[in-house]
């Protein structure tokens, strides 16, 4: 997905179209019976929260399927595997550790992998798809932070205005990998609140 992050005011048609496609995901995967739940994630929805105009969804499954067969599987839904604006592109094949379970050491480094899918990239109705294990922390931490922002608008709109101060640093760029990074420093801050937070819920 080449271009710098280009931020857009919340659209409500992003979680109609986010239900549309994980349903159909869902279908697509029903053959394998690797599928525990199907949730969309990110920017698009959280209301009132600007977003990249890509859809995130997650599928967190109880065993990453083989490549080439879970590949097969989705083809029919529109996504197929990507492999990330550079060779090193975050969060491909693997998220990044982080959060208490790693810092303490419960957590084996082989469930942080994963598998990233497009849809439509090009289009108005382009769409992400992560599918990640069970047992990872990020397909917690995901809807944990998602909820948080919905939970509480000033921290909605402290990532918000964070976020538009992050695009405008990296307008240049040739993609928006280093935007990717660089909201690391906003989850660095918020990580032990919403993290707290998603617990008690």
């Amino acid at each position: 997905m080449p271009g710098p992050a280009v931020l857009q005011p919340y659209d409500p048609a992003w979680p109609i179209r986010a239900a549309q496609l994980l349903a159909a995901v869902e279908q697509a995967l029903k053959p394998l019976g690797v599928g525990q739940s199907f949730e969309h994630i990110g920017s698009t929805s959280v209301p009132g929260l600007k977003a990249k105009p890509f859809i995130d969804l997650q599928v967190r499954v109880r065993a990453l399927p083989e490549p080439a067969l879970l590949d097969q599987a989705l083809a029919p839904a529109g996504f197929v595997p990507t492999t990330g604006s550079r060779p090193d592109s975050p969060g491909v094949y693997r998220d990044i550790p982080r959060g208490s379970e790693h810092e303490s050491g419960q957590v084996p480094d082989e469930v942080w992998r994963k598998r990233l899918f497009v849809h439509d990239v090009d289009g108005p109705r382009g769409a992400i798809l992560h599918v990640r294990l069970v047992a990872s922390p990020w397909g917690r931490y995901t809807v944990w932070f998602r909820d948080w922002l919905r939970a509480h608008p000033q921290a909605r709109d402290r990532y918000a205005a964070f976020k538009t101060a992050t695009a405008a640093e990296h307008a240049g760029d040739a993609d928006y990998d280093d935007y990717t990074l660089a909201k690391t420093a906003f989850f660095d801050e918020a990580q032990a609140e919403f993290e707290a937070w998603g617990r008690r819920s």
